[in-house]
């Protein structure tokens, strides 16, 4: 089982994290912006228009915010290289897979911190069966990720992680 790619490139993407999600007006968002609609500094080639100063304009949120990976699984591997933008009626199908495919690329990320713990064998084994659970073998759309015993790892994984802490070191 392979790994996907666990850290954003947006570059590969299609902006899918500024359009999928709704932005609340607060100290994270400067705006009110709905779900499936893209952010109004968006620009026509996918990128931010107010990059360089994002945190000064009140978008901390955008600054703090990582897909894992998931923006770019959903692009390139889920719908070939094709964009909203190509096909506006794409746009609810990719925002909604990355929504689908964020929760499961951040459980990898800690997967894959919990791989390397010293764990015993019984919880070795067992984050080895959720990552594999996480990984369906030949997923080509968002609906293999959306499997029972996709979302079942899914769901597993807190209780997973408390049994971690007594393994756990703590960092500086």
């Amino acid at each position: 089982m392979k790994l996907p790619e666990l850290s954003e490139d947006c570059s590969r993407c299609a902006a899918l994290c500024c359009v999928a999600y709704s932005f609340a007006e607060h100290e994270d968002f400067a705006i009110l912006k709905s779900a499936d609609t893209p952010c109004p500094n968006l620009g026509e080639d996918f990128r931010c228009s107010i990059h360089a100063e994002l945190k000064p304009q009140g978008f901390g949120g955008c600054v703090a915010y990582s897909c894992a990976g998931a923006g770019q699984r959903v692009t390139q591997e889920l719908f070939g290289g094709e964009t909203w933008r190509d096909d506006p009626d794409l746009l609810p199908h990719m925002t909604r897979a990355l929504r689908v495919l964020r929760p499961i690329h951040e459980a990898l990320l800690i997967l894959q911190e919990a791989a390397a713990l010293p764990l015993p064998n019984y919880l070795s084994r067992k984050c080895a069966e959720l990552t594999d659970a996480l990984c369906p073998e030949a997923a080509s759309s968002v609906w293999d990720f959306t499997e029972e015993h996709v979302q079942g790892a899914l769901e597993e994984l807190p209780g997973f992680v408390e049994l971690l802490a007594p393994f756990a070191t703590p960092r500086d």
